[in-house]
């Protein structure tokens, strides 16, 4: 059972997918890194000063009543809230990883057709006699007058 597991592991596939989704999950620290520090406070600025990830909509008060000045403050009372704000910045990161992964998969794709292309077919020959570039249906060279052969 222990050398299944190890030839399972072993696969090419598995050892990809993991390198994957190492450095997805890096990728997606990045990005959400790049939503909540670098996007959002201008975002936040030119809407009037508003901090997203304090956006929220209170359900229920907590032990001690409201208004709450953050979102920190909400939860550490208890409330029950809806974190409209947090949401807004999480779809913005899948955004930003949609768009990236859409990209990526773009460019392989592309790269592939090229692979698969087949090579066209050729147009010209050498003339045997002459070494001149002559069409390659021509049945005589037009430079030597050489008969070809078919």
């Amino acid at each position: 059972m222990f050398r299944e597991f190890k030839e399972f592991a072993m696969k090419g596939n598995v050892v990809d997918m993991a390198v994957g989704i190492i450095i997805g999950a890096a990728f997606g620290a990045i990005v959400k890194s790049l939503v909540s520090d670098i996007i959002m406070p201008p975002a936040g600025l030119l809407l009037g000063n508003v901090d997203f990830a304090n956006l929220f909509f209170v359900l229920k008060e907590g032990a001690a009543a409201g208004p709450y000045a953050s979102l920190a403050d909400a939860q550490k009372a208890g409330a029950v809230t809806i974190n409209y704000g947090l949401f807004v910045n999480t779809v913005i990161s899948f955004v930003i990883v949609g768009f990236s992964v859409f990209l990526l998969v773009r460019s392989i794709n592309r790269l592939r057709r090229q692979e698969e292309a087949p090579q066209a077919e050729p147009t010209t020959k050498d003339c045997p006699f002459c070494l001149s570039v002559i069409p390659i249906k021509a049945v005589r060279c037009a430079h030597c007058t050489s008969e070809l052969k078919g």
